[in-house]
This record gives C-alpha cells, structure tokens and sequence, in this order.
C-alpha cells in the first residue's frame, strides 16, 4: 500500500505541475487544451509523444510482461476493465471488447460502440486473433484458458501480451488493489497523468459518500445472496466484502478465505442478517431472486426477511473497477435509509 501511495503522490504532483505550466501559459510540445469533464471521467491530458515511452518490465499474476512500447491493437475482455480502458480515454487503441453484464456507463457509451464486439462472452481464440490485437486485458482469469482467447502463454507465442486484473485475483481486494491496476494499465499505455487523475476523482467521490455514513455503536450485519438454491452462493472476502466494510456495515461470512463460497441456509439463519443484498445479474431477476428468499421457509425468523430489508447492487458495480464509488452509494443509501 505504501508503494502505491507513493506513486499516487509522484504522478499528482506531475499533474499540479503540468497544470501550473498551462495556466502560466507555456508550451510543451503537442498539449492538447485540458478540459473538465464530469466526475466519473478524468480530465483530457497533453497527448504523449510514443517516441519518449521508456521501455519497462511488469510482473503480472507471476508472469513477467515486457512493454517496449504503448500498445496499439487492444482487446478488453470483461466490463470492469472495459471501463477502465474507456476511462483512461484509451479507445482508440481498443480493436475489439467482449463480455458485458449490463450497459457500459452513459458517458462512455459512444465511445464503446466505436469499438467492434467480438463476442456476447469470451471470443474464441480464432475470432481474437483476426484483430491482430498486441494487447489483451482481462478481468477474469477464465478469459485466458485455452478454451477461450488461449492461456497467457500461448499469446506470448502470437506477439499478444495479456494482462490480467491482478484486484480482480486475489483474495480479499480492496480499493488500493483497484487503484494499482489503473496505475499499471496507465503506464502500461504512456498515459500516468490521466491515470492519476482518474483515482484521484474516485477518490474524491468515496470520501464524500463516506461523510454521509452516520456513527453507529454496532454494525449492521449483511448477507450477500448471489444464487442458490439447495445452498446459498454468497461473498467471502471478494471486493463487495471491501465495499460493505467502507459503508460500516459486517459481513455474516467475512471469516471465509476466499472470495465467493457455498454455505448452508442453516447457517444464514444462525447469523440472523438485518440487511440482504441481492447481486444482480443473469438470467434470473432481481425480483425473482428476492420471491426466492421470501418464500423460503427455513429464513422466515431472519430479521432481514422479516423486515423485507433488500438492496440490490448489480454485478458490474460490484467488479474491481471504476464503479466503486457507485456501489458505496447504493450500499450507503440501502444501510441507513
């Protein structure tokens, strides 16, 4: 974490600089005007000349990527970093995306549909290839196996280097993991400043939803029901668990070490929730998941049934991507309502 907050600070510092510089009027080689967009963006940054790209190696997921220049034919596989690329302001170097769970947020959707689908999920490795892409950026682990896109490997051989959200595979992320990937991503394309910036909006947007959590003497505690039926899925220690810890509340299952884990309606029961989040997603609705919960007769003593406490958070706002801000809002106005 110290790593991360020390880049933070370098690269702000970059940004006040260069800020000063233009207001003062000065030139600095292809600066394109900086303008203010809306807090869910970053600000448009000086274009960098890809002549002063410094050549540079990244341990990803234990594997060693080199990058001897920014790449110019990305894929994106998975939303979450789909909308990381589009935030950097990186789609015109995105020759294809693929795997959404909902709409892509209002303000990049012109951006996204500049750029060719390749596949309502994973392409096949075929399909990804035709693109003659240089670069693959995956939020899930899945994209690259090799009855997908093919394994990290494999790319190496096809010239494709591939990047995987590294807060997307690990145990227990939180916002700072987040932040490393956009920073990584960030220098991975020449563009620090707008990387920088984007955290620093996150950033801004988290401190001000948490002023909005009033002081409570105990936590709420939180059931997460993402399927199920002869036994609940639910969160362990994946990033909504982050999340539901920022907003002051507890998750009844936060003691188990990994991310998603199957339990017993027994012991949901045993823990008493006063809040269920329903993660929406998929086939089955929101509302048919909480018909599920409410008909179920083993819960009916459960306070947060009883009560008919629900929020929904869709799964998207849940990924380890931009929308934390988003998912802390829904979550903060579901707890204290």
């Amino acid at each position: 974490m110290k790593k991360i907050n020390k880049m933070k600070s370098i690269l702000s510092a970059i940004i006040l600089t260069s800020t000063l510089l233009v207001g003062c009027g000065q030139e600095t080689g292809t600066n394109e005007e900086v303008t203010t967009t809306n807090s869910s963006q970053v600000k448009e940054v000086e274009k960098v000349d890809q002549n002063e790209y410094k050549s540079f190696e990244i341990e990803n997921n234990e594997q060693l990527l080199m990058f001897t220049e920014a790449p110019k034919r990305a894929v994106t596989l998975n939303q979450h970093v789909t909308e990381v690329m589009l935030a950097l302001g990186l789609e015109e170097f995105m020759v294809g995306t693929a795997y959404l769970d909902d709409a892509v947020l209002p303000e990049f959707k012109e951006a996204y549909e500049s750029i060719p689908v390749l596949s309502d999920r994973y392409p096949s490795q075929e399909v990804f290839l035709a693109e003659e892409p240089d670069f693959a950026y995956a939020g899930w682990g899945s994209a690259f196996r090799e009855d997908n896109i093919g394994t990290v490997e494999q790319l190496k051989e096809f010239g494709v280097n591939a990047y995987l959200h590294e807060s997307s595979s690990k145990v227990g992320p939180t916002i700072d993991d987040i932040y490393s990937d956009i920073l990584n991503v960030a220098r991975i394309f020449n563009v620090e400043e707008r990387g920088a910036q984007l955290i620093a909006s996150m950033e801004e947007e988290l401190s001000k939803i948490q002023k909005n959590i009033p002081q409570i003497t105990e936590k709420k505690k939180v059931f997460v029901f993402d399927s199920g039926d002869t036994a609940p899925f639910t969160v362990a220690q994946n990033f909504l668990n982050s999340l539901i810890t920022l907003a002051g509340a507890e998750n009844i299952f936060s003691e188990i070490d990994k991310n998603w884990a199957e339990v017993s309606w027994e012991e949901v029961v045993d823990r008493d929730p006063e809040v269920i989040i329903i993660v929406d997603y998929g086939e089955t609705t929101a509302e048919e998941k909480k018909e599920t919960l409410l008909r179920h007769p083993a819960l009916e003593d459960v306070t947060g049934i009883k009560n008919e406490n629900f929020i929904v958070i869709p799964l998207s706002a849940v990924a380890e991507g931009i929308r934390a801000p988003y998912a802390l809002e829904i979550l903060v106005n579901g707890l204290y309502k």
